[in-house]
């Protein structure tokens, strides 16, 4: 049986899974904003202003129809060869596509194929993202105390918000600095070009970490499956589809309040950077609180945190669209960091955690990447465009769009009701699902803290 981690240990592993997730979000979350911001002028021009920017919002969507077949590939790979490796190479497909856009010719030097290329290289990526959260997570999940698994692993999901602050700090710095013509031409380029380094750095501390000792402990015992999906299927369809509908209200509440709304505040003349200055607090806001989250379902269980930050999520659809049209800085900040730092960050803290309990080890990765993957395809991939769409339709109105986001934020409160409850202190030191190590650490580290 593997020794436990040293502390020490413990938060190296907790720091290549947040800086990782870090370099890989922030290729992935760049496109949104540049997409809501500049790639209507730049890849597609010769349409009117709102059909460049539904265009724009559909490349942004392909990414996540790839993300899919990249948590299947990449979580079987997880699971049979290693959480680590695995994590490498999605860090490195994921960067090196965005590092591309920022050097790709618009649509003035190639014509029609620009935006062909464009949705190649965000197929690329999102291909690379599907196997990114997932491995992430177990790399922290796998090596935490069971006891203050939620507190540890919510840090994983620091990597999110923080790498879509970075480049949405930066265009706000290039936007306001920057006349419009130069912003267009070359300004939007600099923080695509940048995730050089953030990648680079991602792959230092990556490249440092151990794997996991539960997954090497499972293989040593040559307990791994050469089909994680058939364990899956055979086993765990209940986790799968309530986890995977579960994962809905995150998965669309977050381009909502980050990208959505940016363009509903332009489509009502509002500043589109009073909004973007408001969620830039919110998204600090949510940086604060997510750890805070992650002790909370420790004490409580996971069930009813994400439960609490989704009927939250819910109330919140209305008020938001009511303060854009006030153009009021303060009020939008505010229900921002309602949406964000206690709606959004309450359901996704849990996640963490809450996800790779579900599944036992040998399938593991290929669950929770299936998971995470398809909820986010189906809620979040098509949900820039189909609320470009609705948004369109109703001459500016909100409310089809709050319909859309309303259901499927009620989609996610029935699934929870399927969910179980999975945090060890709740569960009287018990793991839900196979959890190698898990009663020696929990008598060693005791109880949820």
């Amino acid at each position: 049986m593997p020794t436990d981690l040293t502390p020490a240990s413990l938060w190296r592993t907790v720091a290549a899974s947040v800086i990782g997730t870090v370099a890989e979000y922030y290729d992935f979350f760049i496109y949104g904003t540049a997409s809501a911001l500049v790639f209507n002028k730049v890849f597609f021009p010769s349409v009117s202003p709102l059909l460049g920017t539904l265009a724009a919002f559909s490349t942004y969507a392909v990414g996540f129809f790839a993300r899919p077949l990249g948590g299947i590939v990449w979580g079987h790979l997880g699971d049979r060869v290693g959480r680590r490796r695995t994590l490498v190479y999605t860090l490195l497909l994921t960067g090196l596509g965005t590092f591309a856009v920022g050097l790709m010719p618009g649509y003035h030097q190639i014509g029609f194929w620009s935006p062909v290329i464009l949705v190649l290289v965000r197929l690329i990526q999102g291909f690379g993202v599907g196997g990114e959260q997932g491995g992430a997570v177990l790399l922290t999940a796998e090596a935490a105390p069971a006891g203050r698994r939620g507190f540890y692993t919510s840090f994983v999901q620091l990597g999110s918000p923080a790498a879509y602050l970075i480049p949405s700090a930066l265009f706000a710095l290039l936007d306001a600095q920057l006349p419009e013509r130069d912003f267009v031409a070359w300004g939007w380029r600099i923080p695509f070009l940048l995730s050089a380094i953030v990648v680079l750095v991602g792959l230092y501390v990556r490249l440092r970490v151990q794997e996991s000792d539960t997954f090497r402990a499972v293989r040593e015992s040559e307990r791994s499956h050469r089909a994680p999906v058939k364990i899956l299927l055979r086993d765990n369809r209940r986790e799968v589809v309530a986890g995977t509908l579960t994962k809905f209200v995150e998965a669309a509440v977050f381009p909502f309040y980050t990208v959505f709304l940016v363009s509903y505040a332009k489509s009502q003349g509002i500043d589109s950077g009073i909004v973007l200055d408001g969620v830039i607090i919110a998204i600090v806001a949510e940086l604060v609180l997510l750890p805070v989250w992650g002790a909370l379902t420790d004490r409580v269980g996971r069930r009813p945190v994400y439960l609490a930050a989704t009927v939250l999520n819910l109330v919140l659809v209305v008020p938001s669209f009511l303060a854009v049209q006030t153009g009021n800085s303060v009020l939008i900040t505010l229900l921002l960091v309602a949406g964000l730092a206690f709606g959004h960050g309450g359901a996704y803290a849990p996640q963490a955690s809450y996800f790779p309990e579900l599944f036992p080890v040998r399938a593991r990765y290929s669950g929770v990447s299936i998971v995470w993957q398809f909820g986010s395809m189906i809620a979040s991939g098509p949900f820039t465009v189909v609320a470009a769409a609705l948004l369109a339709a109703s001459g500016g109105g909100y409310a089809l769009d709050a319909v859309y986001v309303g259901v499927l934020i009620l989609i996610s409160l029935v699934a929870l009701r399927w969910m179980p409850e999975t945090a060890p202190g709740r569960r009287g030191g018990q793991e839900y699902a196979d959890w190698p190590r898990s009663a020696d650490r929990t008598t060693t580290e005791g109880q949820p803290a």
